[in-house]
Formats: structure tokens, sequence, C-alpha cells
């Protein structure tokens, strides 16, 4: 039998890489220091993939071992679970009406802190400090804020004529008052813009004066254009942690379901959010399988919308040094 010619290559760059005494010690003092977190990534996050891969294609309970159905769960998602469409449905809502109104506010908020006033670091981190309140305490606070008799939302409303609003207790409103929440801890965005801003050279603006563009349009033509990769990053990351949007539902829902007597899932399933539904059919009715395969599908949807912003971006993200 022939030995193709590529054999011999490959072993002579395995010796390579593995080189000298000198080197195999360096490589393996390297492994021994990395190895805390190999051995996390294989049994906390590699594992725990390939191992929901299979699960999603079984049934599974957790008390009784897996039965292989094959595509049976991700068919009877798309056929026959009209709460799954629901689920998207209060998702997507979400993740475009946040990510929008997340980048028009801390963009905004960026501005205003970029302006060289006295005492702007104490609002620096005024405005900063709601995004580092723990997301369970600050649950429990907007309950009240939009509780919809007594709550300090609806208290403001009256005060300057405007109608009440239902707020948790209404399926309009519900999510509305679930996005104003995110809003409030918009300062780590703000942060990225802010530093971003503080890095476009004032040759810009002062080329932008001389050519006759007033505060609007120096916004519109410099600041913007330049703050776009900031933008890219702001909104790749929030929309992967968006999809994934649990807690604030799940405290507030479950909360107000046992105050008002209502259904946990908000008025007329309205803040059934996907990460709530998954977490209900793994750790409420146990379909560890089905939950497995809710999971694989928000991976690919995550999945495919980043690449889509990935490969949009060379429309609408400019770089400081591009030509």
């Amino acid at each position: 039998m022939t030995v193709p010619r590529r054999v011999p290559s490959i072993v002579h760059g395995l010796r390579a890489i593995w080189g000298s005494r000198w080197t195999r010690r360096n490589t393996i003092t390297g492994l021994l220091f990395v190895s805390p977190w190999l051995l996390g990534f294989l049994v906390f996050e590699l594992y725990p993939i390939v191992a929901s891969g299979y699960y999603s294609l079984t049934k599974y309970s957790m008390t009784q071992p897996p039965e292989w159905v094959g595509l049976q769960n991700y068919i009877e998602l798309f056929t026959d679970d009209p709460i799954f469409y629901t689920s998207l449905w209060n998702t997507f809502y979400y993740v475009v009406a946040f990510i929008s109104l997340s980048t028009v506010l801390a963009v905004g908020m960026a501005l205003l802190m970029n302006v060289k006033v006295r005492g702007i670091a104490f609002y620096r981190t005024l405005f900063y400090v709601p995004s580092i309140v723990p997301i369970v305490a600050a649950s429990m606070l907007w309950i009240w804020v939009l509780n919809p008799q007594y709550g300090l939302m609806n208290t403001i409303l009256g005060g300057i004529g405007l109608p009440r609003l239902g707020w948790l207790s209404s399926p309009v409103w519900s999510k509305p008052g679930l996005i104003i929440m995110s809003l409030w801890g918009v300062g780590t965005p703000m942060l990225i813009y802010l530093a971003a801003l503080q890095d476009i050279p004032q040759e810009l603006y002062e080329a932008a004066v001389m050519d006759g563009a007033n505060a609007v349009q120096k916004i519109r033509h410099v600041t913007i254009p330049l703050l776009t990769p900031a933008i890219f990053f702001n909104a790749v990351t929030q929309l992967i942690v968006a999809f994934q949007y649990f807690t604030p539902a799940y405290v507030m829902s479950t909360r107000w379901a046992g105050q008002a007597g209502g259904n946990p899932g908000g008025p007329v399933d309205s803040t059934v959010f996907y990460a709530l539904l998954l977490y209900r059919y793994a750790f409420v009715y146990f379909k560890m399988g089905y939950a497995s395969a809710m999971a694989w599908i928000l991976f690919v949807v995550v999945l495919v919308l980043t690449i889509l912003l990935f490969r949009t971006s060379t429309r609408w993200v400019h770089y400081g040094g591009e030509a």
C-alpha cells in the first residue's frame, strides 16, 4: 500500500510543534495552568451542549431513561404547540423594541454625559448605577412602580392628566412595561458610547463647523457614523442577551400573579417569553427533551440573526481608519 506523501509532512509538522525538550516542558506547563479552565469548559459547557443535542431527539423526563423519538419534538413544536409561537412573538417584540429604544436612549445619554460641565462625573455615576442593581431586586422594585392601582408610574401619569394604564394587568401594556424596566438599566451601553464619543477626533468637528454644519448636522454626519462600530457591538451583544430574557419576566409575572391571582404567564400569556417557556417545559413539566429542542431552535435563531448582522454591517458600520 502506498503511503500518501502528505503523511510525512504532517509528522514533521507535529514534531516541529512539539519541538525540543525545553519547548515540550513549556507546553506542558502552559497546559497545566489552563487545565482548570479546560476542565470547566469540557464539563460545564461542551458536555451540556452535546448532551442537549442528543436529548432534543429523545423523550426524556429525568425520572426515566431517554427514549429516542428522532425529530418528533421539533415537529410537535412547530405544528402542535400554539404557546411556542406566542413565546416567539413575545420575544421578537421585546428584542426589536428593546434594542431600538435602548440604542436611541443610550446614545442620547452618552451625548449628554460627554458635555464638559462641573460635576459631570457624578451624573455619569448616577446614570450608570441602575445597571448594576441586582436584577431580582430591580424586578421587585418595578412591580411596585408598574402596579396599576398605586404604582409610581400611574401616579405620575395621573398627576399630569394622562389616563392610567394597566401595565402588568393589561395584555397591551405588559410587554411595554417590561421594556421600560429594561431601559432603566442602559448604563453599560451608555458607557461604551461615551468612550466611543471621546475617541472621535475633534478636528472632524472643527472641519464640519468650517463647512457650516450646525449642531444637528455634526451629530448626523460626524458623530453617528463614527459611533456605528460601538452601535454594532452593542446590537450584537444585546441581541444575544435579549433572546434569553427570563429573570424579570419570571419574577414580575409570578409575583404579580400571586398578588392579583392572575395568570403566571401574564395577561393572555403576553409575558410568556421564549426562555420562560423553555424553563417551564424543563423544570415544571419535566419535558427535558422538548426543552432541549427549544434550546437548539433558539441557538439557530440567534446564530442566523447574528450572522445577518455581521453580513449587513459592511453597509452601515464605518471605521475611523477607512478611506
